[in-house]
């Protein structure tokens, strides 16, 4: 997707000399948003529409500091895996099924510093001042990618081994597949709705999309998000290889005539609900906990 952002900060730096705070940028003058920052401000935007979801039963998202092992409730958990160190097996980590790209701008920024000032009254009753600057970029337009792999979306494999050697995968299933596409229905819909950036001086951020491209693809790929920084040429041949292998995709522009980006998510969601995602367990008869299937008793 791209986004435009104006007069932000949305992933300050570290101070660099006092209260100087810097906006991240790369070599190239191109500021940036690191992708911890992008699965925060995601994760925090699912957590919104989780809680007024009607049908998210037990479910919640764990804070990014404290993140359980509760696949069949943890939607961080599930969606953005976890390490338990203390754990010492393969109970205790869990690769992401989502994955996100850092938010780059596609043109070199106008970096700007704001003087903030800060009247403190001490306790004799004479004034004194704050001071601090903060970095600001003017005006980006900013390139980010998201990605979920259905494949392993509540589903954890398990290996067994023979004398050292592996020699079969098992999967195991910790939610039905009802609850698995309202994961998947949370995630889009997340996409579209991310506003929880760090802010300049208060200012109001948003990740809301400009333009926005959305593939439900058969295979693991990320080939597409290349498409909102490529020629013309290179964009209708990555088209071209999703139709030819089967993938519907969904191209919505707010600034063009044609199909905007609401449309573009309605259409998206439409066809998620229509359709049967992935399944390698085979149906839901075995649906058990993450604990159940891998910790020992």
């Amino acid at each position: 997707m791209l986004v435009p952002m104006e007069n932000h900060m949305a992933n300050g730096g570290e101070k660099l000399l006092g209260n100087a705070s810097s906006i991240k940028r790369r070599p190239d003058e191109r500021v940036y948003i690191s992708g911890q920052m992008q699965r925060h401000a995601l994760f925090s935007a699912m957590e919104r529409i989780n809680e007024t979801d009607t049908n998210k039963g037990e479910t919640f998202i764990s804070n990014g500091d404290g993140v359980t092992n509760l696949i069949e409730k943890d939607l961080r958990a599930d969606m953005g895996g976890f390490l338990h160190t203390t754990k010492g097996d393969y109970s205790g980590r869990r690769t992401a099924p989502l994955t996100v790209t850092p938010a780059v701008a596609l043109d070199p920024s106008e970096v700007g510093r704001d003087l903030l000032v800060r009247l403190k009254q001490n306790q004799g009753g004479e004034k004194d001042q704050a001071l601090a600057t903060k970095e600001f970029s003017q005006s980006d337009m900013m390139h980010m990618n998201f990605f979920l792999d259905i494949t392993t979306l509540s589903i954890s494999k398990g290996f067994k081994y023979e004398n050292e050697f592996h020699v079969k995968t098992t999967y195991f299933k910790h939610a039905k597949e009802a609850e698995r596409k309202r994961r998947v229905h949370l995630f889009l819909e997340a996409t579209r709705s991310i506003n929880d950036y760090a802010n300049q001086a208060r200012n109001a951020v948003s990740g809301e999309p400009q333009q926005v491209l959305i593939v439900f693809d058969p295979k693991l790929s990320r080939k597409a998000s290349r498409f909102f920084v490529a020629n013309m040429i290179e964009r209708q041949n990555l088209l071209n290889e999703l139709t030819e292998r089967k993938a519907a995709f969904f191209v919505g522009n707010d600034i063009a005539e044609g199909i905007s980006v609401y449309e573009a998510y309605k259409k998206a969601l439409d066809l998620l609900e229509k359709s049967t995602l992935f399944d390698p367990c085979g149906g839901d008869e075995k649906v058990m906990t993450f604990a159940k299937v891998f910790e020992k008793p």
